[in-house]
């Protein structure tokens, strides 16, 4: 269901596997062109790299969804849903980057704001990046 706000979102249902972040990144590729945003698109798909990966590595879903949209002009917004309801932690500093977390640590530096939303049956974490107005 496309929300008529002008900017439809995008959206793909992926397997729940490492290679899905090809398809992801291509996801994201496509609505930032489409938009306009390409010079957003560095920062955003190693963002839905790092979240598609973090949905892979620490829950079990068999399928992933990643989602694209602009809540409003200044914002893009990048979410990827899993079935899991473990909520990703942020590693702190002295902890063994290696293990988990780096990509939350990563997520955490590349977008303006970052967050989880719980459902009943899975999690959504999102992320968002602002693009600057157009003049």
């Amino acid at each position: 269901m496309p929300h008529h706000t002008g900017h439809p979102g995008y959206s793909e249902t992926l397997p729940g596997l490492e290679e899905s972040a090809e398809e992801a990144r291509q996801l994201v590729r496509t609505a930032l062109a489409v938009w306009y945003l390409d010079d957003l698109t560095d920062t955003a798909t190693l963002l839905v790299s790092e979240l598609v990966a973090n949905a892979v590595k620490h829950t079990n879903s068999r399928v992933i969804r990643v989602i694209v949209t602009r809540p409003s002009e200044r914002f893009v917004r990048i979410g990827v849903v899993d079935k899991a309801r473990v909520l990703p932690e942020l590693v702190k500093p002295d902890d063994d980057l290696l293990t988990s977390g780096r990509g939350l640590l990563l997520v955490d530096a590349l977008a303006e704001r970052w967050g989880t939303d719980v459902h009943r049956w899975g999690k959504q974490v999102w992320a968002e990046l602002m693009s600057e107005p157009a003049r």
